[in-house]
């Protein structure tokens, strides 16, 4: 019999933002050091996708995060530290959040588990509130 158990979540420096898994942590470490240095990961939702709200990331240059956006320090392992920012609106409906990723060939990529949604896509990629 095989027991799984979940994967070690990481947040922010603060204890506070999206808890991000450890295979996501080290997926977004290895794509923020490719960006270089002065750059962030957006994080936040937009209108759209088969439930009516989708799920957005993108790098940012840390000259483009707005005063009143939420910015979140990770701290990974072996890596320089990171920052994950969400405007306000965004933060309604994500926070709480949990990134994780999955290499596997069918059905990988970075994946949103939000317990704020009401209902979810089969793809993973979009919700309802």
């Amino acid at each position: 019999m095989t027991v799984e158990t979940s994967p070690r979540t990481h947040t922010a420096a603060d204890g506070k933002g999206i808890l991000v898994t450890e295979p996501a942590m080290r997926q977004l470490a290895g794509l923020c050091q490719q960006q270089g240095e002065d750059k962030a990961l957006r994080v936040g939702v937009r209108s759209g996708g088969c439930s009516g709200m989708s799920y957005t990331m993108d790098f940012i240059d840390a000259s483009a995060i707005a005063a009143d956006d939420a910015v979140y320090i990770y701290e990974p392992e072996g890596a320089r530290p990171f920052k994950v920012v969400s405007d306000p609106k965004s933060l309604l409906y994500i926070y709480g959040m949990q990134l994780d990723f999955s290499s596997a060939l069918i059905g990988g990529g970075f994946n949103f588990s939000n317990p704020n949604a009401s209902q979810t896509c089969g793809c993973g990629s979009s919700f309802a509130v």
